[in-house]
């Protein structure tokens, strides 16, 4: 799949045709017969397609455009059931990577847990403008982790206008790619279809635009298959009315009424929905030296998230220094101002706004917001470090993990480090 993506289909081949000789030559006939045969379909299906590469009347970049296009409508109809009992439990993940470096630890954390057979991602979905930009990063990044067959689709604007211009970081792997779906919401379709009844999850470390979409227009798949919404935000408070409302966290004000449709949708139709909150980061903040240690294994990706971070949280300290009104702080929440910032990420002291350097060595505290979240989503991971408050809607129960400043809903901050 990453040379397909690459358009080196004579090298693919050769994979398959080396898979197929290795096979022959460590099994009997008849054993494995059906990977056998998936490496023999495979071979014939890239001969065809480099026959009409090579074919003089067709224009080469019309032909790599067009067979692009069908082999993944091809494959947006064709996605694989999902093994529920083998590969662990399916999760769809809608993620604004780029923004800052959470999202990408997130999925850093997904391939481990993936190659536990805890999680199996059978869709990511890049959304928050420019999403484009999202999806190729997000493409890049789990293809480098060993996930190529992870399809990625793009998402929609998350939300925020068009007069608004976000921030993607950059990273080499973060490429164009013909291997991304061009529509993210028909590829969670597909993927819905593609699972047990009750089986799925969704993990909604980003605006909650398209979850809203995905409910609105296909309710009934949506009610068959969903199991749970996670979601990395947070709510009102439990003691205020009876049904969870959505506060102001980042990923709810993107799009404020589509996080309102989403939480009161799911306690209407009773999928029930687990929220991890701010506080909850805020009472497990991970040291700076975690990236240093990532980085010194030399994956391209640790070391483009550590070099990154820095200019993350320099660019944030820029942000929370300007006034509430200025567009240029990104829809981030008005409580996020510089005493906010230097409560969050320095252990003691405080910063003029007017303090221009680089505020990367002050640092002492990160909080990994979506990685939480995705642990959030394992349930043993989840009776093992989180507490949580519930609330009963419909007979259904939801749950929030931090709550407050003094109930964060972290059982032991080290060993969920460690962890």
């Amino acid at each position: 799949n990453v040379l397909r993506s690459t358009g080196d289909l004579k090298k693919a081949r050769s994979v398959y045709e080396r898979a197929i000789a290795i096979h022959q030559l460590n099994f009997k006939e008849g054993q494995q017969a059906s990977r056998l045969e998936k490496c023999r379909a495979e071979v014939d299906n890239l001969a065809d397609k480099i026959l009409q590469l090579e074919s003089p009347s067709v224009p080469v970049g019309d032909s790599i455009n067009d067979l692009s296009d069908d082999l993944m409508k091809v494959q947006l109809h064709s996605l694989a059931p999902a093994d529920v009992e083998s590969d662990g439990t399916p999760v769809i993940v809608f993620t604004d990577i780029g923004r800052d470096v959470d999202d990408e630890l997130s999925l850093v954390l997904l391939s481990a847990l993936r190659r536990k057979h805890l999680l199996n991602p059978i869709a990511i979905i890049a959304t928050l403008s420019p999403q484009d930009q999202r999806a190729h990063l997000a493409r890049g990044s789990i293809d480098s982790m060993g996930m190529p067959d992870v399809p990625v689709g793009i998402g929609s604007s998350g939300g925020v206008g068009d007069d608004i211009e976000l921030e993607v970081y950059d990273a080499d792997y973060s490429i164009p790619s013909p291997c991304i779906y061009q529509s993210g919401i028909e590829l969670v379709y597909a993927a819905l279809e593609s699972v047990p009844p009750n089986s799925a999850q969704l993990l909604c470390i980003a605006s909650l635009a398209d979850v809203a979409t995905v409910m609105r227009e296909r309710e009934e798949l949506f009610t068959a298959k969903v199991k749970e919404v996670v979601v990395m935000g947070g709510v009102v408070s439990f003691e205020i009315g009876e049904t969870l409302v959505p506060d102001s966290a980042y990923n709810n004000n993107c799009d404020i009424s589509a996080a309102r449709y989403v939480y009161r949708k799911c306690q209407e139709i009773g999928i029930p929905t687990v929220t991890l909150s701010r506080w909850a980061a805020y009472g497990c903040p991970m040291p700076p030296q975690l990236l240093d240690e990532m980085s010194a294994t030399e994956h391209m990706v640790a070391r483009n998230i550590r070099s990154v971070s820095k200019i993350s949280v320099d660019q944030l300290w820029n942000k929370v220094r300007l006034h509430p009104s200025d567009p240029r702080r990104e829809k981030i929440p008005n409580r996020c101002d510089v005493n906010w910032f230097c409560r969050t990420f320095m252990s003691q002291g405080e910063l003029s706004k007017d303090w221009k350097a680089s505020v990367w060595s002050l640092v002492q505290k990160l909080n990994m917001y979506d990685p939480l979240a995705m642990l959030l989503a394992v349930p043993a991971y989840r009776a093992a470090h989180f507490a949580f408050k519930e609330k009963v809607v419909n007979g259904v129960t939801h749950l929030c993990v931090g709550t407050s400043e003094r109930d964060t809903g972290i059982k032991n901050r080290l060993a969920l480090f460690d962890e």
